[in-house]
């Protein structure tokens, strides 16, 4: 599998919650370095478990809406 790719849009975003997470839950404060580093770990590690569950429910969601399709079919004389 490539690499998972986000825009640094995204990043800065994923970055953000990071630091107002730290900040909620833990009472710190966290630098933008260390969060773009956790930012790094959870989007190579972890992105691909995300990823890959997002293609099963796809693949379930179309077996799904083909076996649909297949009630569609008209009766052969």
């Amino acid at each position: 599998m490539s690499k998972i790719k986000i825009s640094k849009e995204v990043k800065a975003e994923f970055i953000k919650e990071i630091q107002s997470y730290f900040l909620k839950q833990q009472g710190e404060e966290i630098g933008t370095l260390a969060a773009g580093f956790l930012a790094d770990f959870i989007i190579e590690k972890l992105g691909p478990f995300f990823y890959n569950q997002g293609i099963k429910d796809a693949c379930v969601f179309m077996t799904e809406k083909v076996e649909d399709m297949y009630g569609l079919e008209k009766k052969e004389r």
